[in-house]
């Protein structure tokens, strides 16, 4: 198993695992998978602030894991949300135990305190991987996405990834083409 940031390239395989989530589940609430191209664009968005680290075993993409704002008020900037989704072949594997490590020490490198999951219900591998990991539940959202015929609620957590500075600098943001995990 080998990790680094995800490229342009590894869109098409991204979307591959991310298509399934969309199509076959409701841990995702979109109903439609994006075209490539919006995958693409969503990837470099990302990109501009927060890491976007995939997991390789050989050739193929294993899984792929991210941070993004969770709000976007200036007061928020230390506290990202994180995302996981894994090939549905590599599941139950500890991967994303070991993928999201890599995102959230580099998370805390960059400056970030703070890292928030939501996690569509009911899905309790992702609520036991948080939870080994150390995330403590937060809150619950009732019933706020509809999909496939019903309602789904979605449980929050919050992982503290450093102890928190005052004054703390902006985290930094560095040029992920050429940045080793």
């Amino acid at each position: 198993m080998t990790f680094s940031m995800a490229k342009l390239e590894d869109g098409p395989d991204i979307l591959d695992i991310y298509r399934h989530y969309v199509l076959n589940t409701a841990i995702t609430f979109e109903y439609e998978p994006p075209s490539l191209m919006e995958m693409e664009n969503r990837m470099k968005n990302i990109q501009a602030k927060y890491p976007y680290v995939v997991a390789r075993e050989g050739n193929r993409i294993a899984g792929y894991a991210y941070a993004s704002d969770f709000r976007t008020r200036a007061a928020y900037q230390w506290s990202p949300e994180s995302t996981i989704y894994l090939h549905p072949s590599c599941c139950g594997k500890g991967i994303g135990k070991l993928l999201y490590q890599k995102l959230f020490d580099v998370l805390a490198w960059q400056g970030y305190y703070n890292v928030f999951a939501g996690i569509a219900l009911p899905n309790e591998a992702s609520v036991a991987l948080h939870q080994k990991l150390g995330f403590r539940e937060v809150g619950v959202y009732e019933k706020i996405g509809y999909k496939f015929g019903k309602w789904h609620s979605t449980q929050w957590f919050q992982l503290v990834l450093k102890p928190h500075a005052e004054n703390p600098a902006s985290p930094r943001i560095p040029d992920w083409a050429n940045f080793t995990i």
